[in-house]
């Protein structure tokens, strides 16, 4: 740790602590314990420093400012965690590509629409994993109105998802098939998707605990890994807001240490552990 960053810790008070968790909760719904105190100055230490200002005091009084609506968009993004992967937790994707797709497929062929919702799509992996699930089913669908709609409340990771560009590395989950299908080499050690499948991502910025400005409904929703940062009354309005967004018969995805407390209220049966179906 360099001397900046242990005077800046030094001078972390309790007092900054509960302004951060007081922000976090306002603006994106994001619950900090007592627990997490280091955890949050680990994250925004870089950007105290990098702001020139001689406090964490000074910092949360200028990103609380009208001067500081930007700065308020990095510290949100900094306390977000982005931790994903390709075709993550492989029997959601397994379950959308046979039980949910085939209908989607034979549903649009008759001129009604097709919506997927990536509601925390962090870099991209998760929205580009359902595209090629998608075209694995329903190869045509590029020519139709079918889309993904891919949304975080970090303006950084969205602007990365819609690059599509991925270091080899990340990318073993992927097969050789579906890369020769769907991506291109792209410098030295990276990978980009390309052709047809890119016309069914649709990248926004949302923060999943504001207004939504979508109108229709969707026939699968991915949540995955999200309301664990959330308090219970956070958590249970989310779930009843997403499942007033599917389709009857529509599925939604969570997280492997999620379980939706509300799921009855909310018009949802649980089907498989982390999948659930509207059905009223």
């Amino acid at each position: 740790m360099s001397a900046t960053d242990a005077l800046l810790e030094e001078n972390f008070t309790t007092a900054d602590f509960e302004v951060v968790r007081r922000i976090a909760h306002e603006k994106a719904g994001i619950y900090f314990p007592e627990s997490r105190s280091t955890l949050v100055f680990s994250r925004l230490s870089r950007l105290v420093r990098e702001s020139g200002l001689v406090s964490f005091s000074a910092y949360l009084d200028f990103v609380q400012s009208p001067a500081g609506l930007v700065a308020m968009d990095e510290m949100i993004c900094a306390l977000t965690t982005n931790v994903t992967g390709f075709f993550r937790e492989r029997k959601h994707f397994v379950h959308l590509e046979e039980e949910v797709l085939p209908r989607l497929a034979e549903g649009v062929r008759q001129g009604r629409r097709g919506r997927i919702w990536s509601a925390a799509c962090s870099t991209g992996q998760e929205p580009w994993s359902i595209a090629m699930s998608v075209l694995s089913v329903f190869p045509e669908a590029p020519q139709h109105d079918v889309r993904i709609l891919a949304t975080d409340i970090n303006s950084q990771v969205v602007a990365q998802a819609r690059a599509g560009v991925y270091p080899d590395e990340e990318t073993s989950a992927i097969s050789a098939a579906q890369k020769a299908r769907f991506m291109r080499t792209e410098g030295a050690a990276s990978v980009q998707f390309a052709g047809p499948i890119t016309r069914l991502p649709v990248f926004k910025v949302l923060n999943l605990n504001a207004e939504w400005p979508m109108r229709g409904l969707f026939d699968a929703i991915f949540c995955r890994n999200v309301v664990i940062y959330f308090d219970e009354q956070t958590r249970n309005r989310l779930w009843q807001r997403l499942a007033d967004k599917l389709e009857y018969g529509g599925f939604l995805y969570i997280g492997h240490s999620e379980k939706i407390a509300c799921a009855r209220q909310c018009g949802l049966e649980q089907v498989l552990p982390t999948i659930y179906e509207k059905r009223h």
